[in-house]
């Protein structure tokens, strides 16, 4: 892949969407993984405003540790980037606490809240600033199995990375500089307090999945293809509802006269 070539072409598209979308500059949450790293790199070098926000919500300290390492390299190697934590464990807890029904059927529901607060978070801070909220979801995770929360990480105004694959992205993380704690850091929503990675949520290796979706029509497969292949469907077909429109009930005509 021209990696060089590709990074350009990324910059050159968000100075031109913010231009016509006649903002003023990008916010985006850092959680210590390649995608947000990448993305946030990508926008530091646009030259126009970045907002960096950290929501840690019962975070890992590792995962906490990473994020606060790449913005501190940011914020040193671009001018243009600025930095606000925002600490969202209390709402958390006092949503838990409200809500009244947290039990072994509500943990899912409940990392999910974690993505929306932070949603949230940043769409506030966005409007108040009158930035654009950049998304930091993969072409994997966007559009191949829906592995992120509907109206979460989600929730974003520009996706600059999502045409690429997670194997491209940490190529282009390379060639950006990304400090190699997180070059090497196990890929994890962080959105789990036994801090499980995506893998472990998965049960395929992002490379296994990206194998997958290239390959969704073969026919013969081995034992172990057939086995990722049914895990990465079973995924696109749960998580269909995230990758299309959201359905809307068309009114025939003959009912409006």
């Amino acid at each position: 892949m021209k990696t060089k070539e590709i990074i350009d072409h990324i910059k050159k598209w968000l100075i031109s969407y913010n231009k016509n979308s006649k903002t003023k500059g990008f916010i985006i949450g850092i959680s210590g993984g390649i995608d947000s790293a990448v993305t946030s790199t990508l926008l530091a070098q646009t030259k126009l405003p970045l907002l960096c926000l950290e929501m840690p919500i019962h975070q890992n300290s590792n995962q906490v540790s990473r994020g606060k390492k790449h913005i501190k390299w940011l914020e040193k190697k671009y001018k243009n980037v600025s930095s606000l934590e925002i600490d969202l464990t209390d709402i958390f807890e006092s949503f838990k606490k409200i809500s009244n029904t947290e039990n072994q059927d509500t943990n899912l529901a409940l990392a999910n809240t974690r993505s929306r607060l932070r949603m949230i978070t940043l769409y506030y801070n966005a409007q108040i600033k009158n930035y654009l909220v950049a998304g930091t979801g993969n072409k994997v995770e966007d559009f191949g199995i829906g592995f992120y929360t509907k109206y979460g990480d989600g929730g974003v105004d520009i996706s600059p990375i999502a045409d690429l694959l997670k194997s491209e992205v940490f190529h282009l993380g390379k060639e950006l500089g990304i400090i190699n704690e997180i070059l090497i850091a196990p890929p994890t929503d962080g959105l789990w307090d036994n801090n499980q990675t995506d893998e472990e949520q998965i049960g395929a290796t992002y490379d296994e999945l990206e194998w997958a979706m290239k390959n969704i029509d073969k026919q013969e497969l081995s034992q172990k293809e057939e086995k990722i292949m049914n895990i990465f469907k079973k995924f696109n077909l749960a998580n269909k509802h995230k990758m299309i429109p959201i359905p809307v009930c068309k009114i025939p005509k003959k009912l409006r006269s």
